[in-house]
Formats: structure tokens, sequence, C-alpha cells
């Protein structure tokens, strides 16, 4: 992906450089940004005698220098507004892509400068990445798997591809991939659309396997929608590499952790993205303390704030119970962004919960960038701040690796070297 460049090398001086390995904060780093690459990282006076004579110094007082944030599960073309997923896929085609670049740049504002798109209706996903990549419109870096693989009147089947069966499913994957997929996306339980059931499996093991096959021999990887217990089974049989959502749901809609599936989890090394902030209402909840904490929340409100709160509590304990398991180094953050009144912009809000469920502050921001660049193949070039890699960065007022709270205010967004203004 090609960006305008600034004309001149930069010195980039923060307080302090957490550069994604351990998410350890260091002090005293300068970081060296020539060509949308990072050419330097280290003590600052030993940087500046490998400066180019053109340098220019790039102060950034008080703040955290970090890898850009990575989300690795966003849906572009939903508004995230509070509408149903009906009133969302009225929209037309173009709305669509018009409502997914103001999310691009929303969350690029927000430091994330690398997203999976999850899923969209016919070619508006791969529209996106296409403008992208033509510098029509600005936005993280994306990897798109176009339309998700569902059964007839599953989750999403308004995106118009539903397969039913091996062979089918086969036939989805190949189409996918000649249009452009980065990976597949397949819809292994049902989910929010009207009529389908979250704690139901929706394909077998053996059509899962089928879709995991066609994949891998295009070299593309997979990742699959699975709220349902039953649905998570399937999917590590099968080989799926990435799980997402991991509910543990049964399908009277209630969550009970299964230690079988955890274990099976741990074994196979899949990885993993909950999608926190989705079944916790993290942002309603957000919105609530806030009021809460000015004195405004009224009487309704603080009986709303205890009902979601005790609504999350059951989902960040099923959390917490798999993380007993080794599955820590697996497990990457991602927003759901689009979905409900899920808005974008705000990873920030599924690192708290991270933390909320055992992970460091430091941990959280490592999962963020390093772990999720290795989880969606691109560890070799984006993911921690080190000589090399391109120049994706974002500081934050504060330090983050010590009050992640930090990670909600950010003053500087770089871009293959570029400053997001």
């Amino acid at each position: 992906m090609m960006y305008p460049q600034v004309e001149h090398p930069q010195l980039l001086l923060p307080d302090s450089v957490i550069d994604g390995s351990d998410g350890a904060s260091k002090s005293g780093i300068g970081v060296l940004v020539q060509d949308g690459l990072i050419k330097g990282v280290g003590e600052v006076e030993a940087q500046r005698k490998d400066c180019p004579h053109d340098t220019v110094d790039v102060d950034l007082p008080g703040a955290t220098l970090c890898p850009g944030l990575i989300d690795g599960h966003t849906h572009l073309s939903l508004a995230g507004d509070g509408r149903s997923y009906d009133e969302m896929f009225s929209e037309t085609d173009e709305m669509m892509v018009m409502t997914g670049a103001m999310n691009m740049m929303k969350h690029l504002r927000a430091g994330i400068t690398t997203i999976r798109e999850h899923g969209a209706r016919n070619r508006v996903g791969f529209a996106l990445k296409e403008g992208l990549q033509r510098g029509y419109i600005p936005g993280p870096r994306m990897q798109v798997s176009g339309r998700p693989i569902t059964c007839t009147g599953g989750h999403f089947w308004v995106c118009n591809e539903e397969a039913d069966g091996e062979e089918e499913i086969r036939k989805s994957v190949r189409r996918l991939i000649h249009e452009g997929a980065d990976y597949i996306k397949i819809m292994a339980s049902g989910g929010g659309t009207r009529g389908t059931i979250p704690g139901r499996a929706s394909y077998t093991t053996e059509e899962l396997h089928a879709a995991v096959h066609e994949a891998h021999h295009f070299d593309r990887p997979t990742a699959a929608h699975c709220r349902a217990s039953e649905s998570m089974k399937r999917a590590v049989k099968a080989g799926i590499d990435l799980m997402e959502h991991a509910e543990f749901l049964d399908p009277d809609n209630e969550m009970r952790f299964d230690p079988e599936i955890a274990a099976m989890m741990e074994e196979s090394r899949i990885w993993i993205s909950p999608t926190l902030q989705a079944w916790t209402k993290y942002p309603q909840i957000v919105e609530l303390r806030n009021q809460q904490d000015l004195g405004t929340l009224s009487h309704n409100g603080e009986r709303e704030l205890d009902r979601l709160e005790k609504r999350a509590e059951v989902r960040l304990d099923v959390m917490r119970k798999l993380l007993e398991y080794d599955v820590k180094e697996r497990v990457l953050p991602g927003t759901d962004s689009g979905v409900g009144m899920l808005a974008f912009g705000h990873l920030d809000y599924d690192l708290e919960l991270l933390v909320e469920v055992g992970f460091s502050p430091a941990d959280a921001l490592v999962s963020a960038t390093r772990i999720s660049a290795e989880a969606i193949g691109m560890g070799d070039t984006i993911g921690t701040v080190e000589r090399g890699k391109v120049a994706d960065l974002v500081a934050f007022n504060g330090d983050p690796s010590k009050d992640i709270y930090a990670a909600r205010y950010v003053c500087a967004v770089f871009q293959g070297g570029k400053r997001i203004r």
C-alpha cells in the first residue's frame, strides 16, 4: 500500500516508547522514520549521530509512543448508531461505502492503523480496500474477507454468500478469493441476524473443514464466528485459524463455560478474538459511568447501569476461566464495531476489558499490537517498533503500560511515516 511521504526524515522524540515486544515503556528513546519505515530505535543521542542532515525533530512531550493498534474485527459498512441489522442493511451499497469511508477515518484518528474488515454485503468491503489502495480515501491498512460464508438464512445472510454443504462452501471460498479476499470468514453459529439462534451451530465439522482446506490451498487463513459452544468445538476440530467471540453459549442463550472446549482451544493453539465490548455493551456502560461521575445519572440510569454491569460480569467471568488455560498469548482484541451501538474509534474499550479480566496494561497493549500482527500474518511488517518495519505508530498522552485508561487519549498518529492530522 502506498502512502504520501513527508519530505524529510523525522526523529520522533516522545517521553517514552513501548516497542511492543514486552509492553514495557522505556524513556530516553528516539525513533528515526524515513521513507515510511522505521530506520532506527535507540537512545536519542545515538540516533542523532545516524540521522541524515535534513532530519526534522518531532517533539511529543508527555507522550508514550507505541506501535499502531490493530483491530481484528470490524464491520465498516455498518454505522454503529444503535439501529438493528435490518435497518442498517436497508441502506444501498453506495451508502454503505460512504459509511465505511467515515468509519475508517474514525478508527485511524484513534490510533488504529490496521484493521480486518470482517464482512460486508456484495462487493462493499472490496470497494473500500480498493479506494484505500488508490489513495481516494484515508484509513487504516486493511485485510478484507468480503462476504462472510453462511448457511441459508444464517447470520449475515443478507451479505449474499449463502452456502450449504461442503461443495457449495468450497465454491464460495474460491469465488471470494478470486474477488480478492485476504482471508475467509465463515459463520459457524447463529448471531444477531433476525431468525438465527446464537447458541446453535450452523455448520458441521466437515463443512467447516471444507472451508479450511480450500482456503489453505490458496494460502488464505480462516476466521469463524463462534458464539455457540458446539460451534467452538467444531471449529477447533476443523482446524479454523481464528475463533471470533468464543462465548460458550448454549441453545437457551445462556453462557456455560466448558473446560473440555477450553482444553481443546489450548491444545490446538487457535487464535481467539473474544470481542468483549460487544457482549458487555461496554460503550453504554462507559457513558452511564461518566454520567454517574458527573452526578447527572438519573434513577433509571442507575438501574440500567446496574443491570448492564451484572450482564457484563457473566461474560467477563467466562473469559477469566478461559484464561486459566494457556491461551493468553493467542488472544487479540476486536471491537466488532459497526454492530449495534459499537461506534468506531474505541479499541481502547477492549484494552480496558482485557485488563479487567486479568491482563496487565502492558500485556493488553502487546495483544493489540505484536500478537494481533502475528495472528493476521503481518508480524514481519507491523506490530512492533523496530528497525525495518513500517512506521505505523500512535502516541498517547500518558503511559498506557502503567494506566490502561491513557489509551483513550491519542495525541499523534503516524501511518507509513505520515502524520495523520
